[in-house]
């Protein structure tokens, strides 16, 4: 499962083997302990990724073997692609934009998704 938290400061994402369920449940069960308000809904996230990164290509193969429906990939400009994925948005309520966002596909598309995120993070990190 792929974990994408939102901040004030940016987007980190993660991979975990926890399922979908459990984590939905531990957050439920925390913010109930804490008195706060908890949004779970179906919902989409998205993030770019620079059009020329390697190995996008093994990802659109990836792709066409089975999250087709899951993960989509439109070219924005020149210079970045944008990554469209399906799944769960946790937050304290609709309109926020912090919050955690899973999503949950095969092993290789995940992975791909992961390191070619981890790549574009680095490629910024060098630019600063």
């Amino acid at each position: 499962m792929l974990k994408l938290n939102y901040t004030e400061v940016g987007l980190y994402m993660e991979r975990t083997k926890t399922s979908l369920e459990l984590l939905i449940a531990q957050h439920v069960v925390l913010a109930m302990r804490l008195g706060q308000t908890l949004q779970v809904e179906p919902g989409c996230a998205s993030f770019l990724l620079p059009a020329d990164i390697p190995a996008l290509d093994q990802l659109e193969l990836s792709l066409s073997n089975g999250c087709r429906g899951l993960v989509t990939v439109i070219p924005v400009d020149s210079k970045f692609v944008e990554v469209n994925l399906q799944g769960s948005w946790i937050a304290e309520s609709k309109e926020a934009h912090e919050g955690m966002f899973l999503t949950v596909m095969g092993d290789r598309t995940e992975f791909f998704l992961y390191k070619l995120w981890q790549m574009s993070e680095a490629r910024v990190s060098s630019l600063a």
